[in-house]
């Protein structure tokens, strides 16, 4: 039986033709999502995962017309198939060997390959961004998060400590640990190491795609800024559970307090990502007004 491109474009848009594969996915990697929830993502970390996962949902449905429209007579890629092979050896790997990179890495591998063996190509261009932006899920290996993360805490402890002794508080600081008053504070991976920079990474990327901003430069100036900001962000969120332990005692500042101080985190890194994208808004539309007055 022959399929005309209408017939084609509609049992490929159908209910009935992504059920199965949504079905699929969802019996393939339930487990895998099951044991993040109740493991890796519990911890101060990992905590972002879910929340880049629901992210990318969303974009993916809010993407997903625009993907219908522009794939509408696209071709099935074949290389689609290959990179499914691949996805599933991984996931067969990963899950055996209990290797995460591998077992997250094979499903957006496998999100990917269908995409590709369905919608072609131009579905893969539609939907680029939210497949990218579920790589900040996958955990980095332990040596290289440890490698890269004593430097950027030493750098936190340090300048909360000269900020909060410039604001005339008792305190001392001992490599990552500050001594305020009577009261002793590890400066942990959470609150300032390598995975808190992604997920603000990830933050700023996410807001970037939602605004849609049409100057390039303006685009890759704040991603690259997002790096100092995330350090001021956790800075702040330091300084935060400093002066919370110091003025209400040791099991505030490791209590309800303390998960309120990981919001200050993210308020105050978007509340400066918002600040400095404004800035940058300001100097491009000023630089635009002075090209135009010169060109006139």
């Amino acid at each position: 039986m022959i399929l005309s491109v209408t017939d084609r474009h509609i049992r490929n848009t159908g209910f009935f033709f992504w059920l199965p594969i949504l079905i699929g996915l969802i019996v393939l990697y339930l487990p895998t999502f099951y044991d993040l929830a109740n493991g890796l993502w519990t911890e101060d970390e990992q905590m972002h995962g879910p929340i880049i996962l629901v992210l990318s949902i969303w974009l993916i449905y809010r993407k997903w017309p625009q993907m219908i429209r522009r794939s509408e007579y696209s071709p099935p890629a074949a290389s689609g198939w290959l990179l499914l092979i691949v996805a599933l050896g991984l996931y067969a790997i990963g899950r055996s060997q209990q290797i995460l990179v591998f077992e997250i890495g094979s499903f957006i591998l496998a999100l990917t390959a269908v995409l590709l063996i369905s919608r072609g190509t131009a579905a893969l261009k539609v939907l680029w961004f939210p497949l990218f932006f579920m790589l900040f899920m996958i955990p980095l290996p332990g040596p290289v998060v440890s490698m890269l993360t004593m430097p950027m805490k030493m750098a936190v402890s340090y300048v909360a400590e000269h900020v909060l002794f410039w604001a005339e508080y008792p305190i001392a600081r001992n490599g990552v640990i500050l001594q305020i008053g009577q009261y002793q504070l590890l400066v942990a991976d959470a609150c300032a190491g390598l995975q808190t920079l992604l997920t603000l990474e990830a933050l700023g990327l996410f807001y970037l795609n939602l605004v849609q901003h049409s100057s390039a430069l303006r685009n890759v100036t704040l991603v690259i800024l997002i790096i100092p900001i995330s350090f001021v962000a956790n800075v702040i969120r330091v300084i935060a559970l400093t002066l919370i332990t110091y003025h209400y005692g040791d099991a505030a500042g490791q209590g309800f307090l303390h998960g309120f101080a990981g919001m200050v985190l993210f308020i105050s890194a978007l509340i400066l990502i918002l600040s400095v994208d404004s800035f940058l808004h300001f100097l491009t539309k000023r630089r635009w007004t002075n090209s135009a007055v010169t060109t006139a």
